[in-house]
């Protein structure tokens, strides 16, 4: 009860000596707080980047995978190295695997036509940045779209590569202000299509599956888009989830047939699992957690130096005050925890501003990503010990230098 009684008292007058000192204390408290909240707002951020990642590959499916030509790779040979480029996933390999592919699953061949189409409806136009999608019957279910409105495309407007697309909800509404959009005619760069459907709203986070799109038929964004270097993308939906392993295997095989290559060579394509691509993100966004927290570390590191220059200089200015203390019987221990008192005070005073600056900073990115408001308690009691250990850090030595001040010395400092 004693100790209790000392603490709360230690805690009283470092409260005083801070208020005696409140600039200076202030300036302080915002050097640590300038720290937390670069470390609680990044990570906060990325907290909410993971979360949209996961969100986003997730609503795809944990049982879908895509097949896709193989990236630059770096060959050793005698001039150095030299990239390496896989030939294309053509049309007909990508046609030949969906057709020989028997398996519980559904298969979509797709590819980008163009990444910068400009759409236009009478006097409505968008930017020109809305990508355009080939795809197939399946595209939509195997990318994880719904059909929101209208229609997917029938088996006819497939066959004769019809002038139909279907509209993300976001282009949609960029177009057709308080319009029903199905039916309606619209030009893509030019070209007239009429539209068969749009999609429900799926979230723009991350730009992965985002709602600012359009989708045409594959044969017919053949007829305008495909050239030498386009790649088919294929879609795999399984049945079952816990059949995507044996899916994969199976597909492994049957895309080197349609591939035609031989046992010897190696797979110039990749296969993908839609869970393994957001890991594969959040493993580089690691690094940038990494450099946030060395960011956060340094920032603190000099709010240390700061606020130990400042206990120093209140050591000074409070030397015939010890001297009073130690004269009515105050021990070392006793003045060392007054000052250790104060320097921790400041450090969780300017700690808790930089907590809630940081979780509002990062809270402002998560809900620019429409994620809801996330708390990182996590990042918040690491803020908390920070605080403490910066408060020992730089209060432990001038506090060290008070308790061992001689009492008669002290008293006689003017």
């Amino acid at each position: 009860m004693k100790k209790l009684q000392l603490f709360v008292l230690d805690l009283k007058v470092a409260l005083a000596s801070i208020r005696s000192n409140l600039l200076r204390s202030i300036l302080t408290m915002l050097i640590i707080a300038i720290g937390i909240t670069a470390l609680v707002g990044i990570l906060t951020a990325i907290e909410a980047i993971k979360t949209s990642i996961n969100a986003n590959f997730s609503s795809m499916g944990a049982n879908t995978f895509t097949i896709r030509n193989r990236a630059l790779n770096v060959h050793m040979g005698r001039r150095g190295n030299r990239p390496k480029k896989y030939p294309p996933i053509s049309w007909q390999q990508a046609k030949e695997f969906k057709k020989s592919f028997v398996f519980p699953a559904r298969v979509s061949s797709s590819f980008v036509a163009d990444n910068t189409a400009l759409m236009q409806y009478r006097s409505n136009k968008t930017n020109p940045n809305i990508p355009l999608f080939g795809g197939d019957e399946n595209y939509v279910s195997c990318s994880g779209y719904e059909i929101d409105r209208g229609r997917n495309f029938s088996a006819g407007e497939m066959e004769s590569n019809a002038h139909v697309i279907i509209l993300g909800s976001e282009t949609a509404s960029l177009l057709f202000k308080n319009i029903n959009p199905i039916g309606k005619v619209v030009l893509v760069s030019g070209r007239k299509y009429r539209v068969a459907g749009v999609l429900k709203e799926k979230g723009n986070s991350m730009s992965f599956g985002g709602d600012k799109l359009c989708i045409i038929p594959v044969g017919n964004a053949r007829l305008y888009h495909e050239d030498e270097e386009t790649s088919f993308v294929v879609n795999v939906m399984c049945d079952n989830n816990y059949q995507l392993d044996a899916a994969i295997s199976e597909a492994t095989g049957m895309f080197r047939q349609a591939r035609k290559l031989r046992i010897s060579q190696e797979e110039n394509f990749e296969i993908v699992k839609s869970d393994s691509l957001a890991n594969l993100l959040i493993e580089n966004i690691r690094y940038v957690t990494l450099a946030a927290t060395i960011i956060g570390f340094i920032t603190l590191l000099g709010a240390a130096i700061g606020l130990m220059n400042i206990m120093l200089v209140s050591v000074t200015e409070r030397i015939r005050e010890i001297g009073i203390r130690k004269s009515l019987g105050a021990t070392k221990a006793g003045i060392r925890n007054l000052f250790l008192s104060e320097a921790i005070m400041i450090c969780q005073l300017g700690g808790a501003m930089g907590i809630l600056l940081g979780i509002l900073a990062g809270n402002g990115i998560s809900g620019a990503l429409g994620i809801g408001f996330i708390i990182p308690w996590k990042w918040i009691l690491s803020g908390v010990a920070l605080c403490m250990a910066v408060g020992l850090l730089a209060g432990i030595l001038p506090a060290t230098k008070a308790a061992k001040l001689d009492p008669v010395e002290a008293l006689r400092h003017e």
